[in-house]
């Protein structure tokens, strides 16, 4: 098995290609550039540097939201392009799910959570039983005080991580009434190592579509759509 993982959901561009048992290779950048001048050229170095062709992976694993609408369209785009000119299906992973793949065999509850503004986070709660990936809380847009809300309800330890952190830590610790922690900054972001992980289990259970068929999940309206819907509701009631 071979999987090409692509991450673009949110600041970080992450790109990896992994076999069943190994990381062959991950390229991963956080910094200020955008998604449309940094995922083809990462993925040509991650293709040059290990000498693989991108003919032999058997799926491509794409991060399909929530998250940045401009950063998972590119990413889209990509996975889309790759895998009709490749004929390779696509497995669509969630973006907080492959975060929180991040914390690996943890028993604390993990909480990511990404800045959707607006005083929004997008988040889902999880958890490892022994080796086994649970899903507590689905993804969701929601505000801190709501999942913090949720988590105090659980008692029991919890491990944030995500670009939501910064914003939101000094409401997190001040209001969280369990134990709780921030994941260090190795393990604090998107990463298509640990998304490509988790997209092998996707895919060893079947669980792919076509470049058609992948749709990116924004949980909520773009600030466009959004300003569209707010001007037509003033123009029906002048």
């Amino acid at each position: 098995m071979l999987l090409l993982a692509i991450e673009s959901s949110g600041l970080v561009a992450s790109v990896a290609l992994m076999t069943e048992d190994k990381l062959i290779g991950e390229y991963t950048t956080n910094f200020k550039k955008t998604h449309s001048q940094t995922l083809l050229p990462m993925l040509d170095e991650v293709v040059r540097m290990t000498g693989i062709s991108l003919d032999s992976v058997d799926a491509i694993v794409i991060s399909g939201g929530p998250g940045s609408f401009t950063g998972l369209r590119i990413g889209a785009a990509t996975a889309k392009g790759l895998g009709l000119a490749l004929d390779k299906p696509l497995v669509n992973v969630p973006t907080v799910d492959a975060m929180a793949y991040n914390l690996y065999g943890t028993e604390q509850i993990i909480c990511p959570i990404m800045d959707a503004r607006r005083q929004q986070v997008y988040t889902g709660l999880y958890t490892f039983e022994g080796k086994d990936f649970r899903v507590l809380c689905r993804e969701k847009a929601v505000g801190i005080e709501e999942i913090v809300q949720e988590i105090n309800g659980m008692g029991k330890p919890v491990v944030f991580l995500g670009d939501g952190v910064p914003v939101h830590k000094n409401y997190i610790e001040e209001h969280t009434q369990v134990p709780c922690s921030f994941a260090p900054p190795h393990l604090n972001a998107q990463r298509a190592g640990a998304l490509a992980a988790l997209g092998k289990l996707y895919f060893e259970a079947g669980c792919v579509e076509t470049a058609d068929q992948h749709v990116p999940e924004y949980l909520r309206l773009s600030q466009a759509e959004r300003e569209l819907m707010e001007r037509q509701k003033r123009e029906k009631q002048s």
